[in-house]
């Protein structure tokens, strides 16, 4: 009987050969997915930073401020730069309205985030008969969708749509999807955020948006 004498048996080492080849094939596919991940994420910050406000700014039925968090009974610091930013744009006379939209944070709080803008605006100055509130929305899609059932029941047709710039391409798009007559935008920088924080965030929901509209 004859043995195999001295090395491995070759069977042994195709065996091993292809193994590790077939073991190369989820790395690769990671490698790949976490390129892809990288360059789309790039893309994207690409397009968030090339948001602008509109200009030159047309006269618009409405100004539609995009709800952000409540602190307790006072709009947080970011809400509150949309807020002044709008006051700023309803002062210029840019549009004659506000619709400030957005739900309940918490369960606790006393007031929803519509109801907290309508508060802050008029202790601004700005007439209750001017505020329409929306107090159902819990995302930017649901804060332009139940905006326009307003501007339908009030018979306005035209929008400036108020946030950060951060937010501002994901908004533009969303209002052209829900077929608003020319969106323009108001964008106002941010001094009390952190971009680096809400940039990411904004990736993963423009990413999570765009997601929607194919599936």
């Amino acid at each position: 009987m004859q043995r195999h004498l001295g090395g491995s048996s070759p069977i042994r080492a195709l065996t091993g050969r292809r193994k590790w080849r077939f073991g190369r094939i989820p790395l690769v596919t990671l490698v790949l997915l976490l390129a892809a991940g990288l360059i789309w994420s790039a893309y994207v910050l690409t397009l968030i930073n090339r948001a602008e406000t509109t200009y030159p700014m047309n006269k618009a039925d409405a100004g539609i401020i995009l709800g952000m968090a409540m602190w307790g009974d006072e709009p947080s610091p970011g809400l509150k730069e949309r807020l002044d930013y709008g006051l700023k744009l309803y002062k210029q006379g840019v549009f004659s309205h506000f619709i400030v939209t957005g739900g309940l944070d918490k369960p606790g709080y006393s007031y929803t985030e519509g109801q907290g803008m309508r508060n802050y605006l008029i202790a601004r100055g700005v007439p209750d008969s001017a505020v329409a509130v929306e107090n159902e929305a819990t995302s930017t899609y649901e804060n332009l969708l139940y905006s326009s059932e307003i501007m339908q029941h009030k018979g306005w047709s035209t929008a400036v749509v108020i946030t950060h710039t951060f937010h501002g391409r994901r908004a533009l798009e969303i209002a052209d999807e829900l077929g608003y007559s020319n969106p323009e935008l108001g964008l106002t920088d941010s001094r009390t955020m952190s971009m680096a924080k809400y940039k990411t965030r904004e990736i993963l929901a423009y990413t999570k948006w765009k997601l929607q509209q194919v599936l």
